[in-house]
């Protein structure tokens, strides 16, 4: 995690940057560390890889927010997740091919338009379809949200035909060429513009970057490759998660048709209500009815917390409105920079009705010295001027 770049970095983007100007950042950077351009520089492969992982997040508005907001954690990496993507391996399980198949439109096609030769060798050749993403919602208590937790969901998705499989052709000889591409998978057009004579690649229409034409489908998918089934995921879901926070398990999304790569499966998160904390970002509050007697004399209270119950001490003389704090039992950091506090508010509980004995107690409190305000108006703050003051500091 430490080593990864930061994204607006990689493209040389400021943070306010434009979704055209990310495209056109992107489109230089690869066009730069291109393979066709590079051949056999695995330095310039590695930074084509980068900038594929920073324009597929920087491009996406959600992942961009969560991004902005949470860092390299927010695209799952914490807590050992892995790369991008969440779970996955390095630049999100991106292979070349499915920087291609994503991305090829950035280059006027599947392959580098442009540029590139026009053989279908190397980085340049067949498409690689991929499967569609599927998005699921978690509920976590707020123990779960503070210790982290591993669930497992069982998902309905698109799998794998485990007939053909997931070619869609009923064997290996139920295939012919591709009489449009000739078996390369792209078409070649050469165009006019305002620059010249350019050169740029597509996918084949007909064969849909294969190569190839099934002749006799699979009966059991019907030539599409994937058929309905069910898969258990575990998800391993980091400390420090929040509302509506989204996290991508690379690869278990939708099998793709006529085999390829799978989508992802993203995953929303969504907090259980405390029946007793509230959180407000990583911080936890309370709010403590203290009767008078406690308040004046002070005491030892019980208050809940995420692991149990802890006792505090109730100093004399508390006055509702007060914050006692009791650091690093909020909510983990989700980039590891430790945790937010405990934040107990202190409201004093006035009952509606007494009995006579305690009418009698308090008409002699009320005639004390002692119990007679001594703070001027001026000085005086009522509980919203104490509380708004606190979180503007």
């Amino acid at each position: 995690m430490a080593d990864k770049r930061d994204y607006y970095e990689v493209l040389g983007v400021s943070r306010d940057a434009s979704p055209d100007e990310i495209k056109k950042a992107y489109r230089k950077a690869a066009i730069q560390f291109h393979p066709d351009k590079n051949p056999g520089d695995k330095n310039a492969e590695e930074k084509f890889k980068e900038a594929a992982e920073a324009y597929d997040v920087l491009s996406n508005p959600d992942k961009k927010a969560r991004y902005d907001q949470f860092g390299h954690a927010g695209m799952g990496g914490a807590g050992g997740a892995g790369g991008y993507g969440g779970f996955g391996g390095e630049y999100g399980g991106f292979t070349m091919e499915d920087i291609f198949s994503r991305f090829g439109d950035i280059f006027g096609g599947g392959r580098f338009g442009g540029f590139g030769s026009g053989s279908s060798g190397g980085y340049g050749g067949k498409s690689v379809n991929r499967g569609s993403d599927l998005r699921v919602k978690v509920k976590l208590s707020l123990t779960e949200i503070v210790k982290g937790t591993t669930k497992k969901l069982k998902i309905k998705k698109d799998i794998s035909c485990d007939q053909c499989g997931g070619s869609g052709a009923k064997n290996a000889n139920s295939y012919t060429t591709c009489s449009t591409c000739g078996g390369s998978g792209h078409v070649t057009q050469v165009v006019n513009t305002f620059f010249g004579r350019t050169q740029t690649t597509t996918t084949c229409p007909t064969c849909g970057g294969s190569g190839k034409v099934i002749t006799d489908p699979c009966p059991k998918c019907h030539g599409n490759g994937t058929v309905k089934g069910e898969e258990v995921v575990e998800i391993n879901i980091p400390a420090g998660v929040g509302e509506g926070m989204q996290l991508s398990v690379s690869g278990k999304g939708n099998a793709a048709k006529h085999g390829g790569i799978n989508g992802d499966l993203l995953v929303v998160i969504e907090e259980e209500p405390h029946p007793e904390l509230k959180r407000e970002g990583n911080d936890l509050i309370y709010n403590l009815q203290l009767n008078v007697a406690d308040a004046v004399l002070g005491n030892s209270v019980e208050i809940p917390t995420v692991d149990g119950k802890a006792r505090i001490k109730i100093e004399p003389g508390t006055v509702a409105g007060r914050v006692l704090r009791l650091r690093g039992k909020g909510i983990p950091d989700l980039n590891g920079y430790g945790a937010g506090d405990l934040l107990v508010v202190v409201d004093i509980y006035i009952p509606a009705h007494v009995s006579p004995a305690e009418k009698e107690a308090l008409e002699k409190l009320r005639t004390s010295d002692n119990f007679k305000p001594k703070v001027s108006g001026g000085k005086a703050r009522n509980l919203f001027e104490r509380m708004r003051n606190y979180f503007i500091s």
